[in-house]
């Protein structure tokens, strides 16, 4: 068994380790054999412990990382939060689930990448700020973050048949949430089967108090009340099933996934999604050789995605048209294939090698409407067979000089190119390239977008040199500068349309606003300085981390109000208290900040030990060409834990702290945020490792307060007048709510 296991082990290991600028893991947390290096600097990594605290009661995996330093999370729908780390998000990230590279197909984002990953499935979440090496990310300036299922299991040698299985379930009291998961694995010393499910069930929340003036929703009889947050319902159901054969040194393996969202509403967007299926299918061969070890991936996704009016939102421009909706839809597929080699050089070097490709097909297009106010009769063409492949070569050599001196230093060149085909509006049926106006400007902005350049290829070169000092057994300093480029997504370059309904369907930040592409963007280039000083106990009982770091971006795609076309009139570029039409642009950025975080032990007691956790987040971001301040900016804040343990019970007392958000965008008229404090209670009691349970209170007093990257409310009322709604009201947060959920391994 030992001679077996051992090599796929140290594959494993290699492939799956990476350094970063900070650590919060133990630093020698991958040690293979006598002849493998530490790792130069370590990922923090979120464990299968931390994971199992909160798998019984969220179905919102970016969750699992709100306890990461750096990290933040933009407010979006129940199961589809977007992770921030520094104050870069979304698309500037790069996110990976078992190796494959998901892309969000939708102009909201609707389906980011880990709103497909149930988190009952996830054992680890490694998380790397800052600055990424280049085995583990590309094409992103922010971070990257590499999920992982479990590895498929084996029956031990002479054991027989392996059979285990997992069932859960959770219930939280404000939104009446309920959720449900199951999992099996039945295998072999060489063959394994096991499948993963999940379901989840919702209704809208409740903040802690009254936040708007009005119940109105635009539908006739339905009223929403006023501390209700309307459009936060969600209902979705995941299911993976994987097969794994290993035999000697090699193991193969195939993954196939099934998602189905029949309803995720969005308080912050002005159409909901009332749909989205995803399948996949992920391969993938592991081998160890006695140069080092190989890995070899292919994946493909298939998305569909469809979005209307949920039930708390209407088109209604008059009180006569009630029945009215906008049915959106947008298809894509994503094919990839990677090869990594990770080569023993000698006893101090490692050599790790790689190529990548992916190319990422999307229709996104609206359906006529019969009888509508203009949008027929004929289709909406918003992105007309989009595409965007990338090509990637890397290599990073990794190199232990002494005891106290590891370095490594990397180069990842990618070819991305992006195109699309012409397109009409609903006036049309055919992409016209001559002529002018068009209810709404639509046949003036077709023509311009179809006479104009609808191909790009971009050359983009990423750079990384890390190194880890430890001058003893309690100190350690790493430390790091990068170069990163990431190309424009292909509803940054490609939506065409300047008036106002159009615009504000493209919209992924939340902030109520429209925007329209520019096919003229040039890739963000950021460069990157970042420093963790770690001290810690030789045992690692107590540990203190700081980590200050500092990103300038160079063509940082921000927003300019539009100067022309049908919304960009002299109001939209003056005001300051309404939703505007904004086009993405190029411009320069500078972002900073501080990353405090530790732990350490009080006291051992007769009735259990006590201890505390905490960590601190400061992150300033400034556009420098306008002096003005980046949108969505997480402010100040912090995080405190009294946590308690004995025997099975783990427990603790949580505050949380956020100061004023005042550091807005001023082009976007962002919402302003006021601090606020929030006391969380939780309890677990665990037997014998195979069964748990969990429950808690969240916002323990009650208190009412926004979520500062919450973005704008759009959640409720006839939203698709650019402002046809109240503007200035953010999203509330949840008011308390009590929650339980248990897990049974057999």
């Amino acid at each position: 068994m030992g001679y077996r296991i051992r090599p796929l082990t140290a594959a494993l290991a290699v492939i799956f380790s990476a350094p970063v600028a900070y650590a919060q893991s133990t630093l020698n947390e991958v040690v293979v054999n006598a002849s493998r290096i530490p790792e130069a600097t370590s990922p923090r990594q979120v464990g299968s412990a931390e994971i199992a605290a909160k798998h019984a009661v969220t179905r919102d995996t970016a969750s699992l990382l709100q306890d990461v330093p750096g990290v933040s999370l933009y407010g979006a729908g129940g199961i589809s939060s977007l992770p921030s780390i520094h104050g870069l998000a979304d698309d500037r990230l790069r996110i990976s689930i078992d190796g494959m590279d998901f892309i969000a197909t939708c102009p909201n984002h609707m389906n980011p990448p880990l709103s497909y990953l149930d988190p009952n499935a996830v054992t680890k979440i490694k998380v790397y700020a800052g600055i990424t090496p280049v085995s583990v990310g590309g094409d992103s300036i922010g971070g990257s973050i590499v999920a992982e299922t479990a590895a498929p299991k084996f029956a031990a040698p002479g054991q027989g048949l392996l059979t285990q299985g997992e069932i859960g379930g959770f219930y939280r009291s404000n939104n009446n949430a309920l959720g449900g998961n199951v999992g099996a694995t039945l295998a072999t010393e060489n063959f394994s089967i096991n499948y993963t499910g999940a379901t989840t069930k919702a209704d809208n929340y409740k903040a802690a108090g009254d936040f708007k003036s009005t119940t109105a929703t635009g539908r006739t009889g339905h009223t929403l009340p006023l501390d209700e947050v309307g459009s936060t319902a969600y209902e979705t159901q995941t299911h993976t099933l994987g097969f794994a054969l290993r035999g000697g040194n090699h193991l193969v393996e195939a993954k196939f996934g099934y998602q189905d969202v029949p309803q995720q509403l969005y308080p912050n967007q002005r159409m909901d999604m009332l749909g989205n299926e995803q399948k996949r299918v992920n391969l993938r061969y592991l081998g160890q050789f006695d140069w080092g070890s190989a890995e070899v991936r292919a994946y493909h996704e298939d998305v569909k995605h469809f979005m209307e009016f949920g039930p708390d939102k209407k088109f209604q421009y008059t009180a006569s048209n009630t029945s009215q909706g906008m049915p959106m839809r947008s298809e894509s597929t994503t094919t990839g294939a990677s090869a990594r080699f990770n080569i023993d050089l000698t006893a101090q070097d490692l050599l790790r090698v790689g190529a990548e490709f992916q190319r990422y097909k999307l229709d996104d297009w609206w359906p006529a409407v019969v009888g509508s106010m203009g949008m027929g009769p004929n289709d909406f063409l918003n992105i007309n067979n989009g595409e965007r492949d990338r090509t990637a070569l890397f290599g990073e050599w990794e190199s232990r000089l002494n005891a106290q001196w590891t370095t490594q230093i990397g180069a990842r060149y990618e070819y991305v190119r992006t195109s699309t085909d012409p397109v009409h509006g609903y006036n049309l049926a055919s992409a016209p390239v001559s002529g002018s106006g068009g209810m709404m400007s639509q046949t003036t902005d077709a023509v311009r977008f179809n006479n104009g350049s609808r191909s790009q290829a971009d050359h983009n070169l990423d750079l990384t040199a890390l190194a880890r000092y430890t001058p003893s057994k309690t100190t350690d300093i790493e430390f790091g500068v990068a170069r990163k480029v990431r190309s424009p997504n292909l509803y940054e370059r490609y939506t065409w349309s300047t008036a106002g309904m159009m615009a504000i369907m493209n919209n992924f930040v939340g902030d109520g606003n429209g925007y329209v592409g520019d096919p003229d963007l040039k890739p963000e280039t950021a460069y990157t300085a970042s420093t963790t000083f770690d001290l810690h106990a030789a045992d690692r009982s107590w540990e203190f981390k700081a980590t200050p770091y500092f990103t300038y971006v160079d063509d940082y795609i921000d927003a300019v109000r539009c100067t022309s076309g049908a919304a960009c009139t002299a109001n939209n570029s003056r005001t300051s208290n309404q939703f505007v039409v904004l086009k993405y642009t190029n411009q320069s950025a500078r972002l900073y900040g501080l990353d405090l975080s530790g732990r350490m032990p009080l006291a051992s007691t007769g009735v259990g030990a006590f201890g505390l956790n905490g960590l601190l987040g400061y992150t300033h971001g400034e556009n420098r060409d306008t002096g003005g301040n980046l949108y969505n900016i997480m402010p100040l804040n912090a995080k405190l834990a009294l946590t308690h343990q004995l025997g099975g019970w783990n427990n603790a007392l949580e505050v949380i702290g956020v100061t004023g958000k005042h550091d807005t965008s001023a082009v976007r008229n962002e919402i302003q945020t006021s601090g606020y404090s929030l006391t969380n209670l939780r309890a677990s009691y665990t037997w014998n490792k195979t069964a748990r349970i969990d429950f808690g209170v969240e916002n323990l007093f009650d208190k009412f307060y926004y979520l500062p990257l919450g973005g704008a409310y759009t959640g409720q009322g006839t939203t698709m007048g650019i402002n046809s709604i109240p503007w200035g009201i953010g999203v509330p947060g949840m008011g308390r709510s009590f929650y339980a959920g248990f897990n049974l391994k057999f």
